[in-house]
C-alpha cells in the first residue's frame, strides 16, 4: 500500500490536553506525540476521515455537514472547555466520494447533513492541527460493532489513501473507566504501577499489530475478545473498533506501535500503519 499513512489514536480523557490535570504532565507525552503528527506526515492531507469511537448508528452514517459545529459530548469538565473551538470544515464531496466507495462494496449507508464533530474528533486534532487546512469527515461506527466488518469497512475506504486522505481511528486501546478512574478517586493511585490488565491486552496489541502478518492479524482482531485480559481492557468496545477500520485500511501494510503511554495508571497505545517517519523519543514510555 502507497499513500497515506492510516493512523490508531488515544483521544484521551474528555478535553483532557485544555484543562488542569493532577498530576499536572499527565497527559503531556500523548499530547506531544499529537503534536508530531503533521510533521512526520509524507505531506500534507488532502483530507482526512475520522472514525470516533463517540459516534454509532445502526447503519454506517457518513457526515455531509459543510460547516460542522463541535458536540461536546463530555460531562462535568470545567465551563471553559464548552467553549472550545475548532475550525475545520466538512467536505460532502469527500462525503460523496466515500459513498460510492462504500456502495461498490455492498456496505449500506446514509448520509448525516446537520451532525458535528464529536469530542473524539475536535479534542485530539485540535492538539494536532490547531487551524487545519483541510476538510475533515466523519464516519460512523456500526453499533452492532461487529469486528470483521469494520475491517471490511476500512478496506472499502482505503482507496482514499492514494487520494491523500488521512484516515484516522479515533479511540482507546484500554477503555475501563472504573480502573482509569482509580487515578482520580484515590490518591497516589496515579503513580502506582501499571494496571496489570492493560499491560497484557496493551502487549497482545503490540504483537498482533507489528509482528503478524496482515491475514494473521485481521483474523486476531475478529477474535479479539479471546485476547488476554480482553474484556477487562474493554467492557464495551466501542472505542477499540476504530482500530479495526484502521487495519482494514492498512491492507500489507506493516503496523508499528507508535506510542506507548501510561496515563490515569494504564498503558495505552497508538499504532500507525505505512508512510510516517519515527515518532519522537518522548513516545516511548516505559509500560
Amino acid at each position: 500500500m502507497t499513500g497515506m499513512p492510516t493512523l490508531y489514536l488515544p483521544h484521551g480523557g474528555g478535553p483532557c490536553f485544555f484543562m488542569e490535570w493532577n498530576p499536572p504532565d499527565e497527559w503531556d507525552r500523548m499530547a506531544t506525540w499529537l503534536r508530531s503528527i503533521p510533521g512526520r506526515l509524507p505531506e500534507t492531507p488532502a483530507a482526512a476521515i475520522v472514525i470516533s469511537g463517540h459516534w454509532e448508528e445502526p447503519v454506517v452514517t457518513v457526515q455531509r455537514n459543510p460547516a460542522p459545529p463541535l458536540l461536546f459530548d463530555y460531562y462535568g469538565f470545567p465551563p471553559h472547555t464548552y467553549e472550545l473551538a475548532w475550525p475545520a470544515r466538512g467536505s460532502p464531496e469527500l462525503a460523496d466520494r466515500i459513498a460510492g466507495l462504500l456502495e461498490g462494496a455492498g456496505i449500506p449507508l446514509r448520509f448525516d447533513a446537520e451532525r458535528g464533530f464529536d469530542h473524539g474528533v475536535f479534542i485530539p486534532l485540535k492538539v494536532v492541527w490547531p487551524e487545519p487546512e483541510f476538510p475533515v469527515v466523519q464516519v460512523s461506527l456500526r453499533s452492532d460493532l461487529d469486528p470483521a466488518f469494520h475491517i471490511a469497512l476500512g478496506r472499502a475506504l482505503a482507496p482514499l489513501r492514494d487520494e491523500g486522505v488521512l484516515i484516522l481511528g479515533s479511540g482507546m486501546s484500554f477503555h475501563n473507566m472504573e480502573i482509569l478512574m482509580r487515578a482520580l478517586r484515590e490518591p497516589g493511585a496515579a503513580h502506582r504501577p501499571t494496571d496489570p490488565a492493560s499491560r497484557q491486552f496493551d502487549e497482545w496489541l503490540r504483537h498482533v499489530l507489528t509482528e503478524l502478518a496482515p491475514a494473521e492479524r485481521e483474523r486476531a482482531l475478529i477474535e479479539w475478545e479471546k485476547a488476554p485480559a480482553a474484556r477487562i481492557a474493554h467492557p464495551r468496545e466501542e472505542h477499540l473498533i476504530p482500530l479495526h477500520v484502521v487495519v482494514g485500511a492498512a491492507g500489507d501494510d506493516r503496523g508499528r506501535q507508535d506510542l506507548a503511554d501510561v496515563v490515569m495508571g494504564a498503558a495505552v497505545s497508538a499504532f500507525a500503519f505505512g508512510e510516517l517517519r519515527p515518532a519522537p523519543e518522548c513516545a516511548a514510555e516505559s509500560v
